[in-house]
């Protein structure tokens, strides 16, 4: 009786192991990591788990040992800096007895089961969330399908690969060889075939800035790569270096074939920011159907819809010549009178000078016309153009044209080249024999000449001093406009709009005695509101009357009056 309750207990525990026998994936995987763990990897774990171990092999089609290792993996998958040494210690094993492992552990990562980032001498694993998942779900994982993508899903796969990258878990070689696989299984798209065309001529080192370059102006919209954020992306500085002087060199393919073009920064070529050249980005992006106007880098432009509004006073001739020229400008009829002037064999480019006493609002008037017209203005500073060496000057003032010239080209509204406070470089020429710095001015205003026989756009300089004009700008410049001091009802006005406070009576009194510039007075109303506020209480018309008095550096005696102005 004693024996049959015994083989009747046995069949018990039978039946309880067969009601316990793992049914899922993740089920198997838990069995192998609770016969694995100090099992020192013996032969006696490899017989014990042997049923769990080859339903894993056989649902993810790895080997028995590649079974175990991806057990451990997902037992570990919180952790995303797992080391190999964790391995010999979960297991109770001698490290040496691992390293015949790493073979496995390098399958394992080709096939995407683990990502290892080697961002120092020892390797770090991490398991990747969709691995996960598909073992919860007891799906065998497979990698993202790469065939038939369209455009979009394209870069989202490039994307992934770059993020991995930046993360040291694919090495240099390996993403341009996924890369290549990738253009492989699309060959349809016009950024695939492209791409191949490029990598037919170009070395595998510049076809990965292309592609970084790519990456960052559809990924994260960004037109402007410096050569530092490449650091992550090659694993060789030299590669970097030798890179970088192509580039600077202008030897490089890339450059060459305007593909790559340098960005510009104040008027000047940035040799150590690039981006992807219009033309380039034109049969790269075929599908993707991107509006340049949209998409161009605008670093260098202030933008007409950050210029704030503000009303302007004028005499009534200049009134009438800036509301002809800002008629001119309005989009529709820039764009028919270039094109009959174009018909006509005349030059299609417009240039304006403004010339007056300062604080006459001849810069402010230019930001106001842009406004209205809906054009960015690109500012020259004269003082960048002149340089101590010899010859770069000329070089600096020919970059300023090509770089406005490029947004000419690149933008659906021409933009204003506004040359500010220009006397330095329209003046009149000096004497050649006076020196190099004579030599040098007159080479600038030799190029300035020419660019403005050949300009397309729009181009407004002003001055202070035009009895010091060249005859031969002098004639360049369409039209020419004269900003005079505001008489009596401009200067009322003005004095109305910046100080409501003021009685008529007391407008026209200050208006009357004091011939000011729009600036002079806008000075004094600065004075006046910083008293306001350091006093408390508003000062009163005698104070503006002594403000007024102060404004000029010598009294009402018949000298020159010199006003701390703003233009």
């Amino acid at each position: 009786m004693k024996n049959l309750e015994m083989i009747q207990e046995d069949v018990n525990n039978v039946k309880q192991v067969k009601l316990k026998k793992p049914k899922t994936l993740l089920q198997n995987i838990e069995r192998i990591i609770e016969l694995g763990e100090d099992s020192k990897l013996s032969d006696q774990f490899y017989k014990d788990a042997k049923s769990s171990i080859n339903a894993v092999a056989k649902t993810m089609n790895l080997t028995a040992n590649q079974a175990v290792l991806f057990s451990f993996f997902i037992e570990k998958c919180y952790e995303n800096n797992i080391r190999i040494h964790e391995l010999s210690k979960f297991f109770g094993c001698k490290n040496t007895k691992t390293i015949f492992l790493i073979n496995d552990v390098d399958e394992l990562e080709k096939r995407r089961l683990v990502r290892c980032r080697k961002s120092d001498e020892l390797p770090k694993y991490r398991v990747p969330i969709d691995v996960v998942n598909a073992v919860k779900h007891n799906i065998v994982y497979q990698p993202k399908n790469t065939k038939n993508l369209d455009t979009h899903e394209l870069f989202q796969h490039i994307e992934q690969l770059f993020d991995e990258r930046g993360e040291k878990e694919i090495s240099q070689n390996s993403l341009l060889d996924e890369f290549n696989a990738l253009f492989e299984d699309n060959p349809s798209l016009a950024f695939c075939k492209q791409m191949k065309e490029y990598d037919d001529e170009c070395d595998r080192v510049g076809l990965l800035l292309l592609l970084f370059t790519c990456h960052n102006f559809i990924n994260k919209e960004d037109d402007c790569i410096y050569f530092n954020e490449l650091e992550d992306v090659f694993e060789s500085k030299s590669q970097l270096h030798r890179l970088k002087t192509g580039f600077r060199e202008g030897s490089h393919y890339l450059l060459e074939k305007d593909i790559i073009e340098f960005t510009n920064e104040d008027g000047f070529s940035n040799k150590e920011s690039f981006r992807i050249s219009t033309s380039a980005k034109e049969k790269l992006f075929a599908e993707l159907e991107i509006k340049k106007h949209n998409v161009e880098n605008k670093k260098g432009l202030m933008l007409c819809k950050d210029i704030t509004s503000k009303e302007l006073y004028y005499n009534e001739r200049e009134k009438s010549q800036i509301a002809q020229l800002s008629s001119l400008l309005e989009v529709e009829n820039f764009v028919s009178v270039v094109e009959n002037l174009g018909k006509n064999g005349m030059r299609k480019g417009f240039a304006a000078l403004f010339y007056g006493a300062p604080g006459t609002g001849k810069t402010e008037t230019v930001y106001q016309i842009a406004r209205k017209t809906g054009r960015d203005i690109m500012m020259v500073d004269i003082s960048d153009t002149k340089s101590c060496w010899f010859g770069a000057s000329e070089k600096k003032i020919k970059e300023v044209f090509d770089k406005y010239r490029a947004f000419v080209k690149k933008c659906e509204t021409a933009p204003i080249l506004l040359f500010n406070e220009a006397d330095a470089v329209i003046g009149k020429r000096k004497d050649s024999t006076s020196g190099n710095v004579a030599q040098t001015e007159n080479a600038i205003q030799n190029i300035i000449l020419q660019e403005m026989e050949n300009l397309e756009g729009i181009m407004i300089a002003t001055t202070n001093l035009t009895q010091n004009l060249d005859k031969a700008f002098e004639r360049r410049f369409l039209y020419k406009i004269e900003f005079n001091k505001p008489g009596v009802e401009a200067k009322e006005k003005i004095w109305q709009a910046m100080l409501p406070v003021l009685s008529e009576k007391e407008r026209l009194e200050l208006a009357k005695t004091y011939n000011f510039s729009g600036g002079q007075i806008e000075n004094i109303i600065r004075k006046y509101t910083v008293d306001s506020i350091l006093n408390g209480a508003s000062p009163s018309f005698q104070t503006i009357q002594s403000y007024c008095q102060t404004e000029f550096l010598y009294k009402e005696d018949g000298c020159k009056r010199i006003g701390f102005v703003t233009d």
